[in-house]
């Protein structure tokens, strides 16, 4: 998916919600298997959302079991959205271009989350596929980012300088910044750096990030953001209803955000 097609869902479908599917075997709601819940959900939001973002970490647990149900429910989510392969991979070059394949080329996702630690060579190869996003970890939702994100490397923080060079390996048609809504008083330093780049915004909902703070300081004039919410969707009830709850709560931040758009 190109940036302009991206935009252009955004603005037809009046959001720019990400739904994650980080679907836990063990949160399930009784007598649901995992691949009838993704599909129920992907039922309940796809008319409410522009991209879906599911987290391998809960199908790789499962073995090959894992990667089927994966394959299929990112097959059962079409063509008319936005597929994020939430991975953080990054390696060296060789094995960051067959990173990039598995994702790319054999499951079909548009894009895959990035670790930048190892530098340029482990995410050129993401930027070498046509209509195809690397999105690089920048400043995470998570208390460790106070580790090495915030700390201060020649007079600014180490996730600025990440956004500065990576910018420039890519451009803003195949590169985006993960950036947590918990941190909202450092995203207008992240626009001032980036400021035509899509930033993927985890943290709104469960984690209580706040979408009129991240849209005030995070959207340019393309809307540039995507807004990422996993637990407050798909948890939205455990009984027999979970599907139609996580509809009523997409159909939520949809109207939400619709303000803007």
């Amino acid at each position: 998916m190109t940036r302009t097609e991206l935009i252009s869902r955004i603005r037809s479908r009046k959001s720019f919600l990400c739904v994650g599917l980080d679907t836990d075997p063990a949160k399930l709601p009784a007598g649901a298997d995992m691949l009838t819940f993704n599909k129920a959900i992907i039922d309940a939001t796809r008319e409410h959302c522009v991209a879906y973002k599911p987290n391998l970490a809960f199908y790789e647990v499962l073995g090959a079991e894992g990667w089927r149900i994966l394959e299929e429910t990112i097959r059962y989510m079409g063509r008319d959205h936005f597929i994020i392969a939430d991975a953080k991979r990054g390696d060296i070059g060789n094995t960051s271009s067959y990173y990039a394949r598995t994702f790319f080329d054999t499951l079909g996702c548009d894009s895959v989350t990035v670790a930048p630690y190892m530098g340029r060579d482990s995410i050129e190869p993401f930027l070498q596929f046509q209509d195809k996003w690397a999105i690089v970890l920048a400043l995470t939702s998570n208390p460790g980012a106070d580790d090495f994100e915030l700390r201060e490397m020649e007079g600014e923080p180490a996730f600025a300088q990440v956004l500065r060079s990576v910018s420039a390996w890519g451009s803003p048609d195949n590169t985006m910044f993960v950036v947590g809504a918990t941190r909202p008083e450092q995203l207008a330093r992240v626009r001032s750096i980036v400021p035509r780049h899509f930033l993927l915004v985890p943290g709104v909902g469960a984690q209580g990030g706040s979408l009129a703070e991240v849209v005030k300081y995070g959207m340019n004039e393309d809307v540039g953001l995507l807004i990422n919410a996993s637990r407050s969707i798909l948890y939205a009830s455990s009984g027999a209803d979970y599907a139609e709850a996580a509809g009523k709560e997409a159909l939520r931040m949809k109207e939400e955000m619709s303000i803007w758009l």
